[in-house]
C-alpha cells in the first residue's frame, strides 16, 4: 500500500510540475550560497549585498542579506533576470523581509524596466523605520507591463549608515489566477515525540476569487499496517484574496521512532481544479525521536564595554539569570563596536556575529532565535525550558595550573547528521575588560571556543552519544583568574540555528561517564521485563535512573540489572517498540548521558488478509465489524495508544460487531488472536 501510494503522489507531483503555466514569473527562495544566476547589483552598494545563512525574515535559511558597510547614501538595487510580460497587465509581487534598523526612516520599492536597466519604473515603494518582520503582497502596474523583455529589482534608497542589516526573502513575482490557492506549509515540528501526532499546514489564496472549500490529501506515515490509507478531508473556509488560514486536519498519525517523508496534497478548490497546480503540494522530513529530556535553553548574547545601550540589558540578564538558577547555559560575545571596541573581542566572538549576521549591539539569542536589542523575557525562557528536549548534553572540566581539562558527551534521540557541537569557555565575572560605557563588571564573558568559533561537526546516530576531550593552556586568552571558569555546552543545527539543547559542564569535577552494553527484553512469556547493563567504564555511580518510554520507572536503583512485571504484561501487548534508557547517578545528583535499547513488542503485526479476516471500517464511528472464515473461534483484545486493556471480546460466528461508539476519539489497536496466529490491525475512532 505504500509503495502504490507514493508512486501516485509522485505521479501527481510530477503532473503538476508539467502543469506550471505562465502564472510564476519569478519565484526565488535563495536556497544557494551565491546569488541567483543572472541576477546583479546595480546603482550604489553594490558591494553591500549578499546570501546570508539567516532566516530572519521568516522563510527557511539562506536569505537575501543587504548590510550598512561599506556606507552609501542612494539607491542600490538588486536585479533578477529578465522575464517575458507579453499579454500581462498587472502582476502580484510577494516577498517576505526583516529590518534590523539603527536609526531614522528607510524607503525600499519594487520597479520594473523594459529597456536593460536605463529606465526604472516603480511599482511600489513604502517607508520603514522599525525592527521587525514583514511581509509584502502587492498588485503592481507600470509602463513596462506587456513588454517581451523586462527586469525587475528590489531597490534600497536612503543613506546605509542608519541601518544595521535588511533581511529579503520568498520573492515571488506572478500573474493572479482566477482560482488559486497555495498550500505554503506543513506545521509538523521537524522533530517531534513518538505518540498520536495531529496534522497541521497553513494555506493561502492566491487567486482572485474566495475559496469557500477545498480538499485534502495526505499520507499515513504512523506504521507499515495503515500507512497510505488516509482519506481526503474537505474544509469549509472563507478565505478572501490574499488571506491565509493554519488549520488541523480530523485524522491523526501514530508515530513511532524513525525517519519519515510525509506528502500533502490540495486536490480540489471550491469542487473543482485549481488553476494553478505548482503550489499545491509540499513534503517534509520528519524525525519521531526514540525519547525526550529536560531542555536547558541557551543564552547567547552580543555586547560591549563601549555600548551604552547595552548597561540595561546587562542589568536585565542579570537579573535574570539571578531568578533562575540552572534553567540556561549562557555565553556573552564581547564585539568591536562601537569603536573602539570591547578590548575582549576575540576570532571567536566574531565566527558567531558572522553565523547569526549580528549588525549591532546588545542583542541576545535564545536558542537561536533572534530576541532583539533587548534582554532575554521571563516567558520566552520559560516556554524554552518547559519544551521537550530530543538531545542531551553532559560535561566536566577540571584546571591544573593554566591549563583547562574538558570531556563532554553530546547525545541524541534522533538521527542527527552534521550537526555542531559548541564548547565555550567563558569567565564568571571580569573586570579587565572596562571600556568607555561606565560599567566596571561584566558576567559570563567568552574566553574561548573549543576548537574554535565554529564548533565541532558531528554526526549522531539515534540513542547514541559523541565523546569529546579537550585540553587548553589559557594563558593565551584574556582570562584573568582560572578559578573563576566555566564551561557552556550546546548542540545546534548549522543551518536552521536552532539549538537542540545545552548544558554547563559540572565545575571542578570529573566526568560523569554513562553506563554501557544496556539490553532489554522480555520474559519469553511476556511476564517480566529484564535489563541488564554494564558499569561506567570510569567513575562510581551511586545508582541508575531507569526510564521506560520516557517515563522514570524507578530513581537511584542500586544494581546493574533490573525486572519490572507491573509493566510488563501492558508493554507486551502493545504493538510498538518501546524504549529504554538507563542514566548513571553520581555524587551530589550529578547525572550522565542516558544509554538507550529498545523492548519489542510480543504482539506480531501481520497482514490481515493473511488470516482471511476482514477488520472494518476504518476509520467507525459506532461500530467495527470483524469477519472471520468458517466461523473460527478469535479473541479480539482492544488496546489504547498507552497499550492500556480498553476491552476484550470472545468470536464465535463469522462475524461480529463491536461497539465503539462510546471509545473515545483517537487511535486504537484490535489485537485477533485465532488459532492460525495473530493479527493486529490500527483503528482510528470519530
Amino acid at each position: 500500500m505504500k509503495t502504490a501510494l507514493l508512486l501516485v503522489l509522485a505521479l501527481l507531483l510530477s503532473t503538476a510540475m508539467f502543469a506550471q503555466n505562465r502564472a510564476t514569473l519569478i519565484d526565488e527562495t535563495f536556497s544557494g550560497t551565491d546569488m541567483p544566476e543572472g541576477w546583479t547589483i546595480t546603482g550604489q552598494g553594490t558591494g553591500n549585498w549578499s546570501i546570508s545563512p539567516s532566516n530572519k525574515s521568516g522563510g527557511e535559511a539562506n536569505e537575501l542579506h543587504l548590510y550598512w558597510t561599506p556606507n552609501f547614501n542612494g539607491i542600490s538595487r538588486v536585479v533578477t533576470t529578465p522575464v517575458n510580460l507579453t499579454g500581462i497587465e498587472s502582476v502580484i509581487v510577494s516577498f517576505k523581509h526583516y529590518l534590523d534598523n539603527y536609526t531614522g526612516a528607510h524607503i525600499i520599492g519594487v520597479a520594473t524596466s523594459s529597456d536593460n536597466g536605463t529606465t526604472w519604473n516603480t511599482g511600489w515603494s513604502q517607508t520603514y523605520n522599525s525592527s521587525q518582520e514583514y511581509s509584502v503582497q502587492e498588485a503592481i502596474t507600470t509602463p513596462d507591463m506587456g513588454k517581451e523583455n523586462v527586469l525587475f529589482c528590489v531597490y534600497y534608497e536612503g543613506n546605509s549608515y542608519n541601518l544595521n542589516n535588511w533581511f529579503f526573502d520568498d520573492i515571488f513575482v506572478f500573474v493572479q489566477e482566477n482560482l488559486d490557492l497555495q498550500l505554503v506549509s506543513i506545521d509538523i515540528p521537524s522533530t517531534v515525540s513518538a505518540g498520536e501526532r495531529e496534522i497541521q499546514f497553513t494555506v493561502k489564496n492566491l487567486g482572485a476569487t474566495t475559496v469557500e472549500s477545498f480538499e485534502i490529501l495526505g499520507q499515513d506515515i504512523g506504521g507499515d499496517d495503515n500507512c497510505g490509507t488516509m482519506s481526503p478531508e474537505t474544509f469549509e473556509v472563507i478565505l478572501a484574496p490574499f488571506e491565509s488560514a493554519k488549520l488541523t486536519m480530523e485524522q491523526t498519525m501514530l508515530l513511532i521512532p524513525g525517519s519519515y517523508n510525509f506528502p500533502l496534497e490540495i486536490i480540489s478548490v471550491n469542487g473543482t481544479t485549481d488553476d494553478d497546480l505548482t503550489n499545491n503540494s509540499l513534503d517534509k522530513d520528519i524525525f519521531v525521536a526514540m525519547g525526550s529530556t529536560q531542555k536547558i535553553p541557551m543564552i547567547e548574547h552580543f555586547s560591549s564595554s563601549t555600548c551604552g545601550p547595552c548597561i540595561n540589558v546587562n542589568y536585565a540578564m542579570s537579573q535574570l539569570t539571578a531568578a533562575n538558577p540552572g534553567k540556561y547555559a549562557y555565553t556573552k560575545y564581547p564585539c568591536y563596536w562601537p569603536a573602539p571596541g570591547d578590548p575582549y573581542y576575540t576570532d571567536d566572538a566574531q565566527s558567531r556575529i558572522d553565523f547569526y549576521t549580528v549588525g549591532a549591539a546588545p542583542q541576545t539569542f535564545l536558542d537561536g532565535v533572534d530576541q532583539g536589542y533587548s534582554a532575554v523575557s521571563q516567558a520566552a525562557l520559560d516556554a524554552q525550558y518547559n519544551t521537550p528536549a530530543f538531545a542531551n548534553i553532559r560535561g566536566a572540566f577540571t584546571v591544573e595550573g593554566n591549563v583547562i581539562n574538558i570531556t563532554a558527551d553530546f547525545m541524541s534521540y534522533f538521527e542527527m547528521e552534521n550537526v555542531s557541537a559548541y564548547i565555550s569557555i567563558n569567565e564568571e565575572t571580569t573586570t579587565g575588560n572596562v571600556g568607555n560605557n561606565g560599567e566596571t563588571e561584566f558576567h559570563h564573558i567568552l574566553m574561548k571556543m573549543l576548537e574554535d568559533g565554529n564548533g565541532n561537526t558531528i554526526t549522531i546516530n539515534a540513542g547514541e552519544y559523541v565523546h569529546l576531550e579537550y585540553s587548553f593552556d589559557m594563558s593565551s586568552t584574556h582570562v584573568e583568574e582560572m578559578n573563576d571558569l566555566e564551561v557552556a555546552l550546546w548542540l545546534q543545527n548549522p543551518v536552521t540555528h536552532e539549538i537542540y539543547n545545552s548544558h554547563y559542564a559540572y565545575e571542578n569535577s570529573e566526568h560523569c561517564y554513562p553506563v554501557q552494553n544496556l539490553t532489554a527484553e522480555f520474559s519469553e512469556d511476556g511476564s517480566a521485563i529484564n535489563l541488564a547493563w554494564d558499569a561506567p567504564e570510569q567513575g562510581t555511580p551511586t545508582g541508575y535512573n531507569i526510564y521506560i518510554n520516557g517515563e522514570l520507572i524507578v530513581e537511584n536503583h542500586p544494581e546493574l540489572s533490573y525486572t519490572n512485571t507491573e509493566l510488563a504484561e501492558e508493554l507486551y501487548h502493545t504493538p510498538t517498540t518501546h524504549f529504554v534508557e538507563v542514566v548513571a547517578v553520581y555524587a551530589d545528583n550529578k547525572t550522565s548521558i542516558g544509554d538507550m535499547a529498545s523492548l519489542s513488542s510480543g504482539l506480531k503485526v501481520n497482514k490481515v488478509e493473511d488470516m482471511n479476516l476482514s477488520i472494518y471500517p476504518n476509520p467507525a464511528k459506532d461500530v467495527v465489524k470483524v469477519t472471520t472464515v468458517n466461523g473460527q473461534q478469535s479473541t479480539v483484545k482492544v488496546y489504547n495508544t498507552l497499550g492500556m486493556l480498553v476491552e476484550e471480546i470472545e468470536i464465535n460466528s463469522n462475524e461480529t460487531e463491536i461497539n465503539v461508539s462510546d471509545y473515545n476519539p483517537g487511535i486504537y489497536f484490535f489485537n485477533i488472536q485465532t488459532e492460525n496466529g495473530n493479527v493486529t490491525k490500527k483503528i482510528v475512532v470519530e
